[in-house]
């Protein structure tokens, strides 16, 4: 683990730094409080500072909201039809804005925070970070992340295909978008089916469905650990613990199952956290091993799932032969596709910059057979 060095009074302090998505800790670091204006704020990161935050928290909440604004009234975009250069220009901003943001930075001393007005975030950070008796500065924004997750983590998702709630941990992709587990849901399943993989489980969300479809034995991977330890909790907090075999981080478990699932992310794209891995698939990695691995896993009637929006082709990221040609060339042979509409939030949002793409958006479960 690397440190983080500032002055403060006269006196060098230092502290482990800790940042989730790898970033290296910042060379200059100034302590700054209440006094300080956001123009001067935007100012002096943009210098390249970053700036230790010591004042009110909330007021601190604040300064992160006026850096946001003025990231983004520097980001106005001309209209434009291109979709593509849309989606560009919306990652670049939000590129700017996580890196002019993550430049406020939040000391913890024992998983605590020494501020006024400062909320208990002993719990949260605990569960995300593990115990800590040091201290150690991370972002102010990772903070608020940390502090959001353990409320989704304590209050849970509602999956209404499940009729019970799942309760997805900081850094594992939330299953809020339930169209793609409707879809899951709503699939043929041939009562001979026995045992099935549930690959980049994520929360557990669809192994647990399988489980109540009937498959007797299913085994859940991800790459992601905190995605392993964050299924085996949902999974045993539902009683699905002797049905259901936790096990990674790998993509395929050995041998095969009569129905193998998988819901990769579904955009092209580097990803900048363990989050964003439930988004972004680097190279197409976990697409392209899902398709050439199926063929040695199924047993000889098995069926693979694959569940996958086409937002990227309408975003142009991904030419619309890709996956038909993906799949042929996996020696696999299309059954059938069951297709729905988003019906979350972000597909009714007309201001979204990329709404003309989101509402014309469709996820598809493509059910497989090796030819």
């Amino acid at each position: 683990m690397s440190t983080i060095a500032w002055t403060e009074d006269h006196i060098q302090h230092t502290a482990d730094w800790h940042s989730e998505n790898g970033a290296p800790a910042p060379r200059a670091v100034a302590v700054v409080d209440d006094r300080l204006a956001a123009d001067q704020a935007y100012r002096r990161i943009r210098a390249g500072e970053a700036l230790l935050w010591q004042g009110d928290f909330h007021n601190g909440r604040q300064l992160l909201q006026a850096l946001g604004r003025r990231v983004d009234r520097k980001a106005t975009m001309p209209p434009t039809d291109d979709l593509g250069a849309l989606y560009d220009h919306e990652r670049t901003r939000k590129r700017t804005r996580a890196s002019v943001l993550g430049s406020v930075l939040i000391r913890l001393d024992d998983n605590e925070i020494g501020l006024r007005r400062a909320p208990d975030v002993r719990a949260a950070c605990t569960a995300a970070y593990g115990r800590s008796t040091s201290s150690q500065v991370v972002t102010f924004p990772e903070l608020l992340g940390v502090l959001g997750a353990h409320r989704w983590h304590e209050q849970g998702v509602e999956v209404p295909a499940l009729g019970v709630r799942i309760h997805p941990a900081y850094g594992v992709f939330s299953p809020t978008r339930s169209e793609y587990v409707d879809l899951v849901a709503d699939a043929p399943l041939d009562p001979e089916v026995r045992t099935a993989f549930d690959l980049g489980t994520g929360t557990g969300v669809l192994a647990v469905l399988l489980a109540q479809r009937g498959v007797s034995r299913i085994t859940a991977t991800d790459i992601n650990p905190r995605a392993l330890r964050c299924a085996a909790d949902n999974i045993a907090r539902l009683g699905h613990a002797e049905r259901i075999t936790v096990e990674g981080p790998t993509l395929y478990p050995p041998g095969r199952a009569d129905l193998v699932v998988c819901n990769p992310p579904w955009l092209p794209g580097v990803p900048t956290s363990d989050l964003e891995r439930g988004v972004y698939d680097e190279d197409q990695t976990m697409l392209t091993e899902f398709a050439h691995g199926l063929r040695d896993h199924l047993t000889p009637h098995g069926e693979g799932w694959l569940v996958l929006s086409d937002l990227a082709e309408r975003l142009g990221l991904r030419p619309a032969e890709h996956i038909p040609r993906l799949l042929d060339d996996a020696g696999l042979h299309v059954l059938g596709r069951l297709t729905t509409r988003p019906r979350h939030p972000r597909a009714a949002d007309h201001a979204d910059p990329l709404a003309a793409a989101r509402t014309a958006e469709t996820t598809t479960l493509w059910r497989l057979r090796a030819r």
